[in-house]
């Protein structure tokens, strides 16, 4: 799947990757490294010991993000496991960058992915944790990493990898030459923003939103066509509608699958951003009811577990639109439905922090988002290492 437009803004970023700018700082018992375009974080005292983590975390950024969103989820991962976890928060889709759509995004994130691994042939096994629009950029990368790998293809920046890595590839499905572990988004917008109450700011109101799908693109570029599943690119399909099946020369859904445990994180209410339909990949009908939320003592705000579920109907997603016939959101569901789900819902409804659901799920800010440390918690406490 070719990308045509945004070369400047591509551009940009890879004169920065390439020009091989390295510095390391310490902070609170954490050594910092930023290279890349993104920073890795590791525990100052395994460091010093020589100890060499073998599982790489990338940590993705939403809309108008930058690295910084991810770090105190970071600094907690290796704080929890400083021998096993290094975590290296992306860069490469900072700020406005994340106008530029969720292709380029994740030709970006795949081309920075891989610039990590060849500089850290010690790691073994990889996670993506991602936020918001940073799922849907996490999604289209690792179809990128796992159509490489499978194919023998050389990295999007021709260099190939290094021999330890692409060795483990023989015969087994990897992810950028690692064993593929956990996939977990956080209010990811899986089925777009279109749709009643999809993206709640707008009281579900039909003219706005309506007049949200026709101009979204005017203040988000591309990616508010992707969202609102309005592009046609050359004929084809929407990307989000082709990203729930294996589709071209991208296997979104043999991707997934080939991790051991994906999670979507999604908030139940007060977020204003991103509905809680398309975060948790649910019909209307089958969210739960309000007396089936329940508190967990040790973490407040998560409300629901549910275990991994495949739906019965394996049959792929059609990738042919009708107008008017074709239900997008239902052929998203079941084709994101081909792998198991496990699906965490949370809830901020007795918080101060309330009205910022949609950034202390992730603890964007611990002073103004601190209430999601439970959240971070429970993901890390549940992280398959």
């Amino acid at each position: 799947m070719s990308v045509s437009s945004g070369p400047r803004r591509q551009i940009g970023w890879a004169s920065r990757m390439d020009a091989g700018c390295f510095r390391e700082k310490n902070r609170r018992g954490f050594k910092i490294e930023e290279e890349n375009g993104g920073e890795d974080v590791l525990n100052s005292a395994a460091f010093k010991a020589g100890v060499s983590p073998g599982h790489l975390v990338i940590m993705v950024n939403g809309l108008v993000g930058s690295s910084a969103d991810w770090r105190y989820a970071a600094e907690q991962f290796v704080k929890r496991f400083p021998d096993n976890m290094i975590v290296h928060c992306s860069e490469c889709n900072y700020s406005k960058l994340t106008f530029d759509g969720v292709d380029l995004m994740g030709e970006r994130l795949a081309e920075e992915v891989l610039a990590v691994v060849r500089g850290r042939p010690q790691v073994q096994k990889i996670s993506f944790v991602a936020h918001s629009l940073g799922g849907l950029i996490a999604r289209y990368a690792v179809a990128r990493l796992y159509e490489h790998l499978s194919t023998n293809l050389p990295s999007p920046s021709g260099t190939s990898l290094s021999k330890e890595h692409t060795d483990l590839t023989q015969g087994r499905d990897r992810i950028a030459g690692l064993e593929p572990m956990n996939f977990i988004t956080f209010a990811t917008p899986h089925l777009g923003s279109m749709g009643h109450k999809q993206l709640p700011f707008l009281c579900g109101l039909p003219f706005l939103e309506r007049r949200a799908s026709q101009t979204a693109h005017l203040l988000v570029g591309r990616t508010g066509k992707h969202l609102f599943l309005t592009d046609n690119d050359d004929g084809r399909p929407p990307l989000l509608l082709q990203m729930v099946n294996d589709s071209g020369d991208l296997s979104f859904i043999s991707a997934l699958r080939v991790f051991k445990r994906r999670v979507a994180y999604a908030n139940a209410n007060y977020d204003h951003m991103v509905g809680w339909r398309t975060s948790s990949i649910r019909r209307q009908h089958e969210l739960p009811k309000s007396n089936l939320l329940m508190k967990d003592q040790k973490y407040p705000h998560v409300v629901r577990v549910e275990q991994e579920t495949v739906e019965k109907n394996h049959s792929k997603a059609s990738s042919v639109v009708v107008d008017q016939i074709l239900d997008l959101e239902e052929e998203m569901i079941k084709g994101l439905n081909q792998v198991p789900w496990e699906r965490v819902d949370v809830s901020f409804q007795k918080s101060t922090q309330r009205y910022v659901a949609h950034s202390t799920i992730q603890v964007k800010r611990y002073w103004l988002n601190s209430d999601g440390a439970d959240v971070v918690f429970h993901m890390i406490d549940n992280f398959l290492l």
